[in-house]
């Protein structure tokens, strides 16, 4: 029987590399997204290519009601969900705390801590049902340590971990399994979301170095979730091989 996966945040970055990886491995799969075309165009993208089954669900993560809609809708063996990959999350402007802007804060907040508890609100009591089922949440360095600007983004990361610490203690009872993967500078839509479009910013975030790629982290991923079912990893914490922290790196004088 092939199994599923739902996928938040599936239409770029960690998000939809990992779709095309799973359903390059006979995964059916959920992917979930605030842009409809684009989600759209993705499931047909892997339809083609694979033999798998591909539902898409348009919906906001950071809205309750939305998410409640969605997770009710499945039917039949759709709701029989395997993995759980809470991927959805951003990052908002990069500033001193003191010069923060709300609406920023506020995204962050309601996507990467709320959106994420909402999924796992709403998804685990389908798992604990059939006593079986992995999540995985994203996280990231910011989750790990704290860097100027990084304020608020670096606190709903380690939000991300500490949540999934207590939800591995109250879910292992139903052999529910629980990881995180935190990476480093990964060059995804990440830098041109927080700077807000401008590509100039955002490339000069990954100068100098080679960062990670989705696809690295997709791998990893997949690592996690294959694994036996006496086997959890509870974390992994990739970074480029010329990253030590968030604010160090070695310049390679890549072209």
């Amino acid at each position: 029987m092939q199994k599923i996966i739902l996928i938040t945040g599936a239409t770029a970055g960690f998000g939809e590399a990992a779709a095309e990886l799973f359903a390059q491995n006979g995964w059916n799969l959920i992917i979930t997204g605030r842009r409809q075309e684009r989600l759209e165009k993705i499931q047909q993208s892997l339809s083609a290519k694979y033999a798998v089954e591909i539902l898409p669900l348009h919906f906001d993560v950071r809205n309750l009601k939305e998410v409640q809609q969605a997770i009710n809708s499945l039917q039949g063996k759709w709701r029989n969900i395997d993995v759980l990959l809470n991927n959805a999350g951003l990052a908002a402007g990069r500033g001193p705390i003191q010069d923060g802007e709300y609406e920023d804060w506020e995204q962050m907040i309601d996507t990467n801590i709320k959106g994420l508890l909402y999924m796992l609100r709403e998804v685990s009591p389908l798992m604990i049902a059939r006593n079986q089922g992995h999540i995985i949440n994203v996280a990231s360095l910011a989750g790990w340590e704290a860097y100027g600007g990084g304020n608020v983004y670096c606190g709903t990361k380690h939000a991300v971990r500490a949540i999934s610490r207590s939800a591995r203690i109250d879910l292992l009872p139903h052999k529910i399994k629980v990881s995180v993967i935190s990476p480093g500078a990964a060059d995804t839509e990440f830098s041109l979301v927080r700077f807000k479009g401008d590509e100039q910013k955002a490339k000069a975030v990954y100068e100098g170095f080679q960062p990670l790629s989705a696809q690295d982290v997709a791998n990893s991923i997949y690592f996690m979730a294959t694994q036996p079912e006496h086997v959890n990893i509870e974390e992994i914490f990739i970074l480029p091989s010329a990253q030590a922290t968030a604010t160090i790196t070695r310049k390679d004088e890549l072209p």
